[in-house]
């Protein structure tokens, strides 16, 4: 019998199924929204609340678990300061999942999940913004313009 087995499966081996919520968590955390599946969303959601749970209270012990939980200093580090003074009023519920239809491919229902309260700006943190800059002169035109004079 299966009883007190909290947590899905996602048809994933445990080892995997960590290393998802360890890169899901970091994802969350940095962009403050991301897309995915609904059951991957609602495995997700827990912990992300447990995690801002922790940072709220700022010790080193919870720091150090943080950090091990995460295995990112940055991610860590942005609970602690930016989303556990954001929510230290809030006594739960950090996390929103919001359905987003169907997968074109395979119809697997998505879904969005985002802090509440988030930061817009944090969604375009790695878009790289373009640079427009003259093109450099080419080695003919500099030969021909010191030929000129």
């Amino acid at each position: 019998m299966r009883h007190g087995f909290a947590n899905k499966k996602l048809n994933r081996t445990s080892e995997h199924r960590k290393a998802l919520l360890k890169n899901m968590l970091n994802s969350l955390i940095k962009y403050e929204q991301i897309k995915t599946t609904l059951p991957k969303a609602k495995f997700l959601k827990p912990q992300a609340d447990k995690i801002i749970t922790l940072g709220k209270k700022d010790t080193l012990h919870n720091t150090k678990i943080l950090v091990s939980q995460l295995q990112d200093v940055k991610s860590a580090n942005k609970v602690q300061k930016t989303l556990s003074k954001r929510y230290e009023k809030r006594s739960g519920g950090y996390t929103r999942i919001i359905k987003a239809g169907f997968r074109y491919g395979d119809n697997a229902p998505m879904a969005i999940i985002e802090f509440v309260d988030r930061d817009v700006e944090a969604k375009r943190l790695d878009k790289k913004k373009k640079i427009t800059t003259t093109q450099p002169e080419k080695k003919e035109d500099k030969k021909q313009a010191a030929a000129s004079k």
